[in-house]
């Protein structure tokens, strides 16, 4: 039988409590929960892009290491299927937890990982695009992304207006590949990929042959200290703050650089979510956590990664998952206010 039913952004079909509820009576607790029993895991983002790439794999290695070797099957939502394996999520909750019929608070975060992005422009753009400083010097930038709420979209945005660059601004692309698809045919000509989409299709089909070049990554922040997220670490690209600092000469400071940090701490640190739904087993979860750190040590998983896409995606899994989740659900109400109405203002209107 399928575990999950459907869920999408927190929007849950009706008797999935029931559904997780039939699971919990029907297993025993002298064997494996998912012994005999189909896992299934479903993507938010459609196939192709970054989040089902590397939803795949992570799937295809889990079923060696879940108790009771369950037939795991891997879905992106072009059915109307949803929920399991979500990226953004997390701050779009935080954003606007109205929007979503089922409080994604109230769900089982099984891990976390945490997460960056690469931006990256046409060579092209006027006067030319030699190197990443060339960016303040862009005529003619179109930015693209997928939704005016994402977090990608936001940080693009923010880091435009803080560097005072003009730009117009296309969104709606339906996933990454179609964005990507845009800015081969120059729809667009600049846009952002998480690492295994970037290191696996972006830097060797667009960056050796001289189509894009990266600008600025999406860096760590803890709320005190940046560091370097571990996917992008040898990209040899610059942060944003620091790239804003080899431009300008000193730190990015005031309100959106304020609303930069705010956002690059809640969704880097929690970019991507394992979750299962509300009133989901017990058992269903501890197995599911606890096959998690198995994955992250599985050889195998970690020479298809590299191979794939340069680094091996590594998930948090414990007792304090579900705490780290929850701080990371919430941003301050002066942010949300600010963003809801940044979302309305968009270049050219």
């Amino acid at each position: 039988m399928s575990f999950v039913r459907a869920i999408t952004l927190g929007l849950c079909a009706a008797g999935i409590t029931a559904a997780v509820a039939s699971l919990a009576s029907a297993a025993r607790a002298d064997e494996p929960f998912f012994k005999g029993r189909r896992l299934t895991i479903l993507i938010n983002f459609a196939a192709g892009g970054p989040t089902d790439i590397e939803g795949r794999m992570f799937a295809k290695h889990l079923a060696r290491h879940l108790e009771g070797a369950p037939n795991i099957v891997m879905v992106a939502p072009r059915d109307g299927s949803m929920a399991g394996y979500f990226t953004g999520t997390a701050f779009m909750y935080a954003l606007d937890p109205e929007r979503f019929r089922v409080d994604f608070k109230t769900y089982e975060f099984v891990a976390t990982q945490a997460g960056t992005t690469v931006h990256f422009v046409r060579t092209d753009v006027p006067p030319g695009m030699r190197e990443a400083t060339d960016i303040i010097k862009a005529k003619g930038l179109i930015g693209g992304g997928l939704s005016v709420d994402t977090p990608k979209d936001l940080r693009m945005r923010l880091a435009f207006d803080m560097m005072g660059i003009p730009y117009k601004y296309v969104t709606g692309y339906r996933s990454s590949p179609a964005a990507r698809l845009a800015m081969q045919r120059g729809e667009i000509n600049f846009f952002a990929e998480s690492p295994p989409s970037y290191r696996g299709i972006v830097e060797p089909g667009m960056v050796k042959t001289g189509e894009v070049i990266p600008v600025f990554y999406d860096p760590s922040y803890d709320g005190e200290n940046f560091t370097v997220p571990y996917p992008v670490q040898g990209l040899g690209v610059l942060p944003f703050h620091e790239l804003y600092r080899k431009i300008k000469g000193t730190m990015p400071s005031g309100q959106l650089w304020d609303i930069y940090k705010s956002i690059i701490s809640a969704d880097g640190a929690i970019q991507r979510v394992i979750v299962m739904p509300p009133g989901a087993p017990k058992a269903a979860v501890e197995a599911l956590r606890a096959a998690i750190p198995r994955v992250n040590a599985d050889k195998l998983y970690a020479e298809e990664a590299e191979k794939a896409f340069g680094f091996v995606p590594q998930w948090e899994a414990g007792p304090d998952t579900n705490k780290t989740a929850q701080v990371a659900l919430t941003v301050p109400p002066e942010v949300r206010a600010f963003l809801t109405d940044y979302m309305k203002n968009l270049p050219g209107k």
